[in-house]
């Protein structure tokens, strides 16, 4: 083994062990790896940035906007409202959610597809009064298994058809990915909606959902105790009634900005203390009307809220700018006139306040302001909406065209007319041009990390390959299989590449699965093209995990999930993807 392909093993073996800890983001830690490869020479000064100019990345940053044009246009919006009004049984309306999802996942990016489908889950739940922790994770496979149909749905493939343009001179079409994507995702969905959600583990508690659209744990939130209010002069024990009667526990009091010890339960009420309760919205609201307390800037919203305020209940996505911050160091309420009113994250409890809490990825907020500032302040900190916001800004007299647009530039594309990039490059003008998508959000709607990411991740899989270290890893794989057929092989792979993805960031898993592969078909003297699909399979295949696909993230607070919970759908559903893919593969691709 050589000096650089040792340097470059020890940087992928780093970088995978720091993100598997998590502390800090993806993002920065596979850049810092990058400047570390051209500080030591194993990367090549020429090809430092080239990861951010490359097709991958630059697909997968249009992909993003023109899935927000479809959004914004209210083509999507007009499939989900005829949905909604029907009202499905609980098998129904899973086989409906999944298939919607997977559709809308091959199309437009697949994190967005379920973003916009969870709100619509969680209404029909609260609607149907069951749990909506029995229908969010066959909606969130759904949605990751839809992304494997085409180019466009998902990264990974976008990053293997742009390596077999560099490896074989052609890159993989449109509508390449179909045949086999297309398999996956029939057998995954129906083993999702017909048996996969009766194994999601669903307590007592969850048979009774009682409560508000995510109550399942409550937020925790504060109130402040004003002149004139009810509470003062009272013993925090003795508002058991009034808190009963509304749903509320009382689990704190904070006075001169400390957390009194213990639940505070013998202590004399006061004006300007903060009562520390968890409940559901609706339940936190009446509560502070029934004793006459204040929201955190209620006088402040009050001025400016033309249209009255509202409460907006969001969820953390990985990306967004709060996560790992609070409220306070964000200055949100100086800055957007926006209240963090409560946090949830899936029934814990916390002693700091909730302003000062460093927010967590999958953590569910309660905001509150006037309507139009809550719209602003949900759009800069890169949350998602859960429930209905006060202003709509759908353009639904555009759906046609935002989707017309779309079609043709995909119609153009899947014939050779233009390069993939360049038409959806045009869509994205189109809809700059034409008001669907305005100027100011563009670039909000790019996932950074992930192009920073992808830009950092390129160049250190090039310099891994030129150096021949993917070669060694394709020799072991080679070596551990001796002697068996290539079915074997190729499932082999598949497995190891799964088994990354379930712990990685599945870009990251592609980025360096994509040359073994093509280093292992080389040395079995087959085709690269079976082994490559086999990789785009298994890098979006991430099921057992919260961590291994943002999707799974996404679900973990509204649904109530424990990192335990998804390997129990997960590990049949890869199972089964395995048993699937490898003769699909193998059919469509020959050796």
């Amino acid at each position: 083994m050589s000096v650089d392909q040792i340097i470059l093993f020890t940087l992928f073996a780093t970088v995978f062990i720091f993100l598997l800890w998590g502390r800090w983001r993806y993002d920065l830690v596979a850049f810092i790896a990058l400047i570390i490869g051209l500080v030591l020479g194993v990367v090549p000064t020429s090809e430092a940035f080239s990861g951010f100019g490359h097709p991958a990345t630059i697909i997968v940053a249009l992909v993003l906007v023109v899935s927000r044009g479809l959004v914004k246009s209210g083509a999507i919006d007009m499939i989900t409202r005829k949905l909604t009004a029907m009202e499905l049984g609980l098998s129904r309306h899973i086989i409906a959610m999944s298939g919607l999802g997977a559709v809308f996942s091959a199309f437009m990016n697949n994190v967005a597809a379920l973003a916009i489908l969870m709100p619509v889950d969680l209404q029909a739940a609260k609607k149907a009064e069951r749990t909506p922790r029995i229908t969010l994770m066959p909606l969130a496979f759904a949605t990751i298994l839809g992304g494997m149909i085409t180019l466009i749905g998902t990264p990974p493939n976008i990053i293997i058809a742009a390596y077999r343009e560099q490896a074989l001179g052609e890159a993989f079409g449109m509508f390449d990915f179909a045949p086999v994507g297309l398999s996956c995702a029939v057998v995954g969905i129906a083993f999702v909606a017909f048996f996969g959600w009766r194994l999601i583990p669903v307590s007592e508690k969850d048979n009774n959902p009682a409560g508000d659209l995510l109550d399942l744990e409550g937020y925790v939130a504060e109130l402040n105790v004003v002149e004139g209010s009810d509470v003062i002069g009272q013993m925090v024990r003795d508002l058991d009634a009034v808190a009963d009667e509304n749903d509320v526990s009382i689990v704190g009091l904070v006075r001169n900005n400390r957390r009194l010890a213990g639940y505070a339960r013998n202590v004399e009420i006061k004006a300007k203390d903060i009562l520390v309760v968890e409940a559901g919205p609706q339940s936190i609201d009446q509560f502070r009307g029934a004793l006459k307390l204040e929201f955190d800037g209620e006088e402040r919203h009050e001025k400016v809220a033309s249209g009255g305020m509202t409460l907006t209940e969001v969820v953390v996505p990985e990306n967004s700018i709060i996560v790992g911050r609070s409220a306070l160091s964000l200055r949100l309420l100086a800055r957007h006139g926006v209240t963090l009113l409560g946090v949830s994250r899936q029934g814990q409890r916390f002693r700091e306040r909730v302003r000062r809490l460093d927010i967590m990825a999958g953590d569910i907020l309660l905001l509150l302001g006037p309507s139009e500032r809550v719209n602003d302040g949900i759009s800069w900190l890169g949350v998602l909406p859960l429930a209905e916001r006060g202003l709509s800004v759908t353009q639904y007299k555009k759906a046609w065209m935002a989707t017309g647009i779309f079609a043709a530039a995909i119609g153009v594309a899947s014939f050779g007319g233009l390069y993939l990039a360049v038409a959806l490059a045009i869509v994205v003008a189109a809809y700059i041009l034409l008001e669907i998508v305005p100027i100011h959000e563009v670039y909000q709607q790019i996932e950074w990390p992930v192009i920073v990411l992808l830009g950092s991740m390129i160049p250190l899989g090039a310099a891994l390959e030129a150096s021949g270290g993917t070669g060694l890893l394709a020799q072991s794989i080679v070596s551990l299989t001796d002697g068996l057929p290539t079915i074997a092989v190729l499932a082999a792979l598949m497995i190891v590449i799964m088994t990354l993805s379930d712990v990685l960031n599945n870009t990251a898993t592609a980025v360096v699965g994509a040359p073994i592969a093509v280093d292992v078909a080389n040395r079995l003297g087959v085709s690269p093209d079976p082994f490559l699909m086999a990789v785009a399979v298994a890098a979006s295949c991430a099921f057992l995990t919260p961590i291994g696909h943002k999707n799974n993230t996404l679900i973990m607070g509204p649904g109530g999930y424990k990192f335990g919970d998804y390997w129990r759908m997960g590990l049949p559903l890869e199972v089964l993807i395995v048993c699937v893919a490898t003769p699909s593969i193998l059919f469509f691709w020959p050796l």
